[in-house]
């Protein structure tokens, strides 16, 4: 009686679960791709803002150089305005940091994107620059974090109810299943972060021809990371982030169907 009672607060979690998830329903003004999220534009933008001073601190603060940090704006302004990231509801603002050992960038919601100083001080060309920012400008309009939020909550919740309905404290043994259930969940989100990745590559590539550079610098800038990398990296399929080898293909095969006849002479490279 009671693992009947279980399997059925199980099935209704999991049911709940699903339904909430798949009611969520709207179409990405940008992309034009079907996305359950539960936020608005206007809350992404406010929790972006709410938490641009704390991530910005943690980095050490913007750098002191204001004007490298205001080539990093302009440039990434120079993408939205060229590209259909400007037609967003979001309110982008480029910000370099001033951490020159940590090699990284990355997006808020709503448009607070970041890249620091150890990144761009491995920067050789102002087209890989534009790379690193179209590529977190591709976050923000794909709404990366918005899916990954109520994609979290769609894999807890249907992990939770694997877990509960799996487990049964008369049979220790049971607690594998449920452990096992759990990491399903997460693998499940971890590769949401690479597809989300990827989209953002080929986002990257179209974004940064728009603004006049060459989408080519992005495949250095991967040879770039690949080498910051060393023997350090960690399996591919447990990281959020596809190896950068795995992404230089990827991004070839971007570059090659977005301009079949070759990529335009005059981009800055």
């Amino acid at each position: 009686m009671r693992g009947n009672l279980r399997y059925i607060i199980a099935l209704l979690m999991a049911g709940i679960t699903l339904v909430t998830y798949y009611c969520k329903r709207s179409v990405n003004e940008v992309t034009g791709e079907v996305q359950h999220v539960d936020m608005t534009a206007e809350q992404e933008i406010a929790l972006g803002l709410q938490a641009a001073p704390e991530m910005a601190q943690q980095y050490g603060g913007l750098h002191p150089d204001r004007q490298a940090g205001a080539r990093v704006e302009q440039i990434g302004q120079q993408i939205i305005r060229s590209t259909k990231a400007g037609q967003s509801p979001y309110k982008f603002q480029f910000h370099l940091l001033a951490d020159e050992n940590t090699i990284n960038a990355f997006a808020l919601p709503g448009g607070q994107v970041f890249i620091t100083a150890g990144l761009l001080k491995n920067m050789k060309t102002e087209g890989q620059v534009a790379g690193v920012l179209a590529h977190e400008v591709g976050h923000v309009v794909g709404r990366h974090s918005a899916e990954q939020i109520a994609k979290s909550q769609l894999t807890q919740g249907l992990s939770g109810a694997a877990a509960i309905g799996m487990y049964d404290p008369d049979r220790p043994g049971t607690a594998v299943g449920s452990a096992a259930a759990a990491m399903v969940g997460k693998l499940m989100t971890l590769r949401f972060g690479r597809e989300d990745e990827l989209e953002s590559d080929r986002l990257a590539v179209q974004y940064t021809a728009a603004a006049g550079y060459d989408p080519r610098a992005m495949i250095q800038v991967m040879q770039v990371l690949e080498q910051s990398a060393g023997g350090s990296r960690q399996p591919e399929f447990l990281s959020t982030h596809p190896n950068p080898g795995n992404r230089i293909g990827e991004l070839e095969r971007a570059i090659s169907a977005e301009y079949p006849q070759g990529v335009p002479a005059g981009l800055k490279p």
